[in-house]
């Protein structure tokens, strides 16, 4: 059961070509349609309903169990749409309790990137790539694989998104201002942006060390947060949901309960009656 199935292996072609996800996503599914095949002792053709429940009943953890579901039905969903199967399977989520997104504020922000020293091409980099979070709202894995020409007149253009979606954000001058001053200095040859001391695409660990080193959070926090800053300001939701480029406006809603927070804050302040 250790070699990959030809079905397995179709579904990662269509996983790479078809959906465009990127390369976790991908190896996440495959990991764990290949662990469901080994807690079956039965290929993915030869499972029964049963075998599926019994692998999904050992996760306990809520979250674990939606990505392995996740994984699940975005296999049979290949299967129904490619006839290997006329049964349209799909398993429903557990339900869980929504997380409040965890944001840091602008002025956090800044003030974590004035500590770094960028008189050093490795400073400059990493208070461009830290401000080009924050003002494009980029998952870490779409910023990495930004290339020099997909910034045209202050716009990115997001060609590695997830699922099938490109989409185009306008960037702060701040951060291009930031962004230029790096690529100036930045004499190593590369259609990337981000590289590393040897030239080499920055890799997602990296980045992560950089953001944690200057405002003690993750880069997903970042993108958490250029989200926050739109909704207090009066964004509308649907540009906030284009903006980070959601399927779906149900995704975007976690937001709002920012907006409610500051219209609090706001009446509890102004009001007479406060």
């Amino acid at each position: 059961m250790s070699s990959k199935s030809d079905l397995l292996i179709a579904f990662e072609e269509y996983l790479v070509v078809t959906k465009a996800l990127d390369t976790h996503t991908i190896a996440s599914y495959i990991s764990d349609l290949t662990q469901l095949e080994l807690h079956s002792q039965k290929r993915l053709t030869k499972l029964e309903t049963s075998n599926i429940l019994a692998f999904l009943s050992t996760f306990e953890n809520k979250r674990t169990l939606n990505r392995k579901l996740s994984s699940v039905n975005a296999f049979f969903h290949f299967c129904h749409v490619q006839q290997f199967t006329h049964d349209k399977i799909k398993i429903p989520m557990a339900k869980i309790p929504k997380n409040l997104p965890k944001y840091v504020s602008n002025d956090e922000i800044l003030d974590g990137i004035n500590l770094i020293d960028r008189t050093t091409v490795k400073g400059l980099r990493d208070y461009a790539l830290i401000l080009f979070l924050y003002a494009s709202g980029c998952r870490i894995s779409e910023a990495l694989s930004v290339q020099r020409t997909d910034i045209v007149e202050g716009w990115l253009k997001i060609r590695f998104a997830k699922g099938e979606k490109e989409r185009v954000v306008p960037l702060a001058p701040v951060a291009t201002q930031a962004l230029a001053l790096y690529l100036a200095e930045q004499t190593m040859s590369s259609p990337y942006i981000w590289l590393n001391y040897r030239g080499n695409p920055l890799s997602r660990i990296s980045a992560y060390k950089i953001v944690k080193k200057y405002l003690g959070v993750s880069p997903h926090v970042l993108r958490h947060s250029f989200a926050s800053s739109l909704i207090i300001g009066g964004a509308d939701l649907r540009v906030v949901q284009e903006l980070l480029g959601h399927s779906s406006l149900e995704t975007t809603q976690i937001y709002t309960h920012i907006q409610k927070e500051n219209l609090a804050e706001t009446m509890h302040k102004y009001h007479p009656l406060r």
